[in-house]
């Protein structure tokens, strides 16, 4: 009974960690190292670019550290949790391609070969005609409290489409 129950899981989270990740891919802009690696890539800090595929005109600007060496050539290290964040309008308008809900999960993207995302989230200020963006990354049995945040407002002349 008790092999069945870990069978189980075992297999639930193989399924969970397959599944696809959320909106776009992210761009790669830059990185600088910061750490020398014997063997396999160097530690360092990747700056990645993610269009929001519902709000043309955003992109948000996330870097985090990558991890090197052997495991991190080949994916199999577990990248640290710290990111930061940094979203703007880069296009002379707005264009909202359908109504946004309060909140939601913009991007996901694997940190580790198992169990550890990083995450950027959309939530609507109505209030301040506001789009908030928020990173942070979570793992399957315990997430981390390190986050991020960034605002890009919005004119008032073009009101956000809400849900």
């Amino acid at each position: 009974m008790k092999k069945d129950r870990h069978t189980i899981r075992t297999l639930v989270l193989a399924f969970l960690c397959a599944l696809p990740a959320v909106g776009a891919q992210a761009e790669m802009i830059g990185e600088v190292d910061t750490a020398f690696r014997w063997l396999g890539k160097d530690d360092r800090v990747v700056i990645e670019a993610y269009d929001d595929p519902k709000v043309q005109g955003v992109t948000c600007f996330v870097s985090r550290a990558r991890t090197g060496g052997m495991k991190g050539t080949v994916g199999l290290a577990e990248d640290r949790a710290e990111a930061s964040i940094a979203c703007r309008q880069v296009a002379e308008v707005l264009h909202f391609t359908e109504r946004l809900p309060r909140q939601e999960d913009v991007f996901t993207e694997r940190m580790s070969i198992l169990f550890k995302r990083l995450h950027v989230v959309r939530v609507v200020d109505t209030k301040r005609n506001a789009l908030v963006y928020l990173t942070y990354s979570d793992r399957l049995i315990e997430g981390s409290p390190q986050n991020s945040v960034t605002a890009v407002p919005v004119t008032r002349s073009s009101p956000i489409p809400v849900k």
